[in-house]
């Protein structure tokens, strides 16, 4: 079965479930454990429990009373965009079952900000933090400046509702192909959000950076995020490499061709860089660990290594 269409008959079943609160609270009696040992108080959101859904699962909020009765101790949805869209063509995700990964290039598939956030707003906000993780709407005429002002249209929207707002700068902003990833065009993103966040309610600001990142470019990145009073990191994205990985190289260049690498092959750079992040930052500021955690002892090695949370 193409993987898309299992994600989302899952997604679908999920959305059923919804409908009836009293699964939700039978759900939520027999799966939430709650624990002293485990809960942590992060920039005034309470997190039960250190583990949370990624960005892409829930690209839209319909999950979110679900997610928080399973288990998870915040969830992230989006990426969501300024404008809706319906991604790139199909097929557009593609499992590497040797390797436990995914390689996707959905193309930023949503309902849209303004669209999704009042699908929140007029349910029932879970129990648990909500993080929104906003990008650049999927339109190459969109660049430049114009893609800063499809940015802040979203992070505007987003503020209404997330206890936290993450910033996903691998998004292209130039003909050329390059992302928000670049320093200059990270320097003229972030100083307009700096403008542009509220003040009379505190939201903490992570920026969401990439698996492909050396460390000198990390380091650059990171001055421009403590410049612009950025509150956190999430490390890491997918990988646009194929490194680590045992399938054959003709499928991954021919049949499968570009998109995001996820899954257990990144797993080492997201470590890597979560651990050059904690040295960075001195391990003050939090990081959300995220990239082929796919066990316990995966999970642990991230927090010894900086993470506070992992998804």
């Amino acid at each position: 079965m193409d993987p898309e269409i299992a994600h989302n008959r899952i997604h679908k079943i999920g959305i059923f479930v919804s409908r009836f609160p009293f699964m939700i609270s039978f759900l939520e009696f027999v799966l939430v454990r709650k624990s002293t040992r485990l809960s942590q108080q992060i920039q005034g959101n309470l997190f039960n429990n250190p583990v949370g859904l990624a960005a892409g699962f829930d690209k839209n909020a319909h999950l979110t009373s679900l997610i928080s009765a399973i288990g998870f101790g915040f969830t992230e949805i989006g990426s969501i965009t300024a404008n809706p869209s319906n991604g790139n063509a199909l097929p557009r995700m593609f499992r590497l079952p040797q390797d436990h990964g995914i390689i996707n290039r959905m193309g930023l598939n949503n309902d849209g900000a303004m669209q999704i956030v009042d699908r929140i707003m007029n349910s029932q906000k879970p129990t648990i933090p909500l993080g929104i993780n906003i990008a650049k709407t999927h339109d190459p005429a969109i660049l430049g400046d114009k893609a800063i002002e499809d940015y802040i249209i979203s992070f505007k929207i987003a503020q209404n509702i997330a206890d936290y707002i993450t910033i996903n700068i691998s998004c292209p902003n130039t003909e050329e192909g390059k992302t928000f990833e670049d320093a200059d065009a990270l320097q003229s993103l972030l100083s307009r959000i700096k403008e542009i966040r509220q003040t009379d309610r505190f939201i903490p600001v992570y920026v969401k950076l990439s698996a492909d990142l050396s460390t000198s470019e990390l380091e650059t990145l990171v001055s421009i995020c403590e410049k612009n009073e950025i509150d956190g990191y999430i490390a890491t994205n997918t990988s646009s490499k194929r490194e680590n990985l045992t399938a054959n190289s003709t499928l991954l260049s021919q049949s499968i061709g570009k998109g995001g690498l996820s899954g257990a092959s990144i797993y080492s750079k997201s470590l890597n860089i979560v651990h050059d992040l904690a040295r960075i930052t001195n391990g003050k500021k939090p990081i959300i660990a995220v990239g082929g955690i796919d066990s316990t002892e995966k999970a642990i090695e991230m927090i010894r290594n900086g993470a506070w949370l992992i998804q």
